[in-house]
């Protein structure tokens, strides 16, 4: 834990000056450093600051080691260390934040502390040292940003491509089990289909067959809507139909057979065309063959979304095309639903598209990180609420057409934005996420990526149950080729 005490009796006016801090300052002037400062001693392995805490003050090693570090993606990632000499804590002091970092003793360490207000004084009395502080902020910032913005996109790289796997594993692993099962049936098939010859059966008893065969291909009586106690029902009449026709597996045949759409009445004509004991293998032949259409087609839904998701992946990337093209607006949109699909499957999604809309000169990537940080952002905030945890969660999405401009909204449900932080959501490092599971810079490279490389605006309007983020982007040629422009962040 850290001991705080008075610095005026174990700092010297030499030792300050020694400080490259406060190297620039006259006697005057360190004597009042030393009046108002207090001192903290810290062990190794104790915490000086935590982040996502309110900043209250501002330190100098004396001695020891300090190592800066912020929790990104549920990862501590080291940002700095501060040896005798260094500082830390004027970066949320200074922007009126909490601290954005935590600071941690990695040896027996000795500091100096400057209350907030303190601080404020500090600045206004030493000119000298603001103006090394403020040099030092600017380096300090770029070097964070760099880092964070780094961590940021692996960290939303490494979540996208958790929710992906995600997504893939289910058609894959319902593909490879149809697959197994169809292996199964397919021999059972070429079995009865063998066992069927042997029946001699007549050109019209085979024709009857095959057009019966057609009927259920062709969707005749499906049981498709049929409710729940109808197609028990069912299933036990076909089952006690079979029973009493000595067929074998008469109650495992039967949820097959009420899946084709066929009922007693179609078995007894099927029956009455059929002399003998051919009718066991006729039933078992035909459910057999229908059970493997049914997988056949499971591999063809699984496959498909397969195809579907890697599609999504390489349109969402836009991968082996220039970096401004002329888009669709939607297709990049609708790429990013499909990809964020494991974190919005119990979320309503709306859409109220004006499929009328031009296509616009964009950097598609770019813009797909934008869609990517609205949507995700209102998920977690559904996700926060009673409407999210009961189903209740709605996003909606709508485009249209502006006067040289086109707008995409997104709106959600969740709880809103609190008014009094409304106008800073965009600024780096500022998030209302817990600590650890927001960097406070997604919102910011969306900004940059409309505003700076779009000429376009990002605006937001919020109260609780109804948020909504607007982006603007320019019409025409040159809109998406890196136009400058101003634009509004949360106003």
């Amino acid at each position: 834990m850290a001991q705080d005490s008075a610095a005026a009796n174990v700092v010297e006016i030499d030792q300050l000056r020694a400080i490259p801090l406060f190297a620039g300052l006259e006697d005057e002037q360190l004597a009042w450093v030393r009046g108002r400062a207090g001192e903290v001693r810290i062990a190794a392995g104790d915490t000086l600051f935590a982040e996502g805490a309110p900043a209250d003050a501002f330190y100098v090693v004396l001695d020891g080691e300090v190592q800066i570090t912020k929790e990104i993606g549920g990862q501590e990632t080291f940002l700095a260390t501060h040896a005798r000499g260094g500082f830390t804590g004027e970066v949320p002091l200074l922007t009126g934040t909490p601290y954005i970092a935590t600071a941690r003793a990695t040896a027996p360490s000795r500091l100096l502390r400057f209350d907030q207000g303190v601080f404020k004084e500090l600045l206004a009395l030493c000119p000298t040292v603001a103006g090394t502080l403020f040099g030092a902020l600017g380096q300090r910032v770029q070097i964070v940003e760099a880092t964070m913005r780094q961590q940021e996109k692996l960290a939303a790289l490494g979540r996208l491509s958790a929710g992906l796997a995600h997504e893939l594993n289910n058609p894959a692993a319902a593909g490879h089990r149809a697959a197994e099962h169809l292996r199964e049936k397919v021999r059972k098939s070429r079995a009865l289909t063998l066992e069927l010859s042997r029946h001699g059966l007549t050109p019209g008893q085979l024709d009857g067959l095959a057009r019966l065969i057609g009927e259920i291909e062709g969707g005749a009586g499906g049981a498709g809507g049929l409710d729940p106690l109808t197609r028990s029902d069912r299933e036990g009449e076909i089952g006690d139909w079979l029973d009493e026709r000595d067929v074998a597996d008469a109650w495992d045949l039967a949820p097959t057979l009420v899946d084709a759409g066929l009922t007693v009445e179609r078995l007894d004509a099927l029956a009455g065309q059929i002399a003998g004991d051919a009718l066991d293998t006729i039933v078992r032949w035909l459910a057999t063959t229908l059970a493997a259409e049914d997988l056949l087609r499971e591999v063809e839904q699984s496959t498909g979304r397969l195809a579907e998701l890697v599609g999504a992946v390489k349109k969402y990337t836009y991968k082996d095309r220039a970096p401004a093209q002329e888009i669709d607006i939607h297709d990049g949109i609708e790429d990013t639903i499909k990809i964020l699909g494991y974190k919005l499957k119990h979320i309503a999604v709306v859409r109220e598209y004006d499929r009328a809309l031009p296509r616009i000169e964009a950097r598609g990537s770019e813009l797909n990180q934008v869609w990517t940080n609205l949507l995700d952002n209102a998920a977690d905030a559904i996700y926060d609420t009673a409407a999210g945890r009961e189903g209740g969660g709605r996003i909606t999405i709508r485009t249209a057409r502006e006067p040289e401009r086109v707008l995409v909204e997104i709106a959600d449900n969740g709880p809103g934005i609190p008014p009094e932080v409304i106008d800073r959501i965009c600024e780096p490092f500022f998030t209302t996420k817990g600590v650890g599971k927001g960097t406070g810079l997604g919102l910011d490279i969306s900004h940059q990526i409309i505003v700076g490389k779009h000429g376009g605006d990002l605006h937001v309007e919020s109260r609780p149950g109804d948020t909504r983020f607007q982006v603007r982007l320019p019409l025409g040629k040159g809109g998406g080729a890196g136009a400058g422009g101003g634009g509004r962040k949360g106003d």
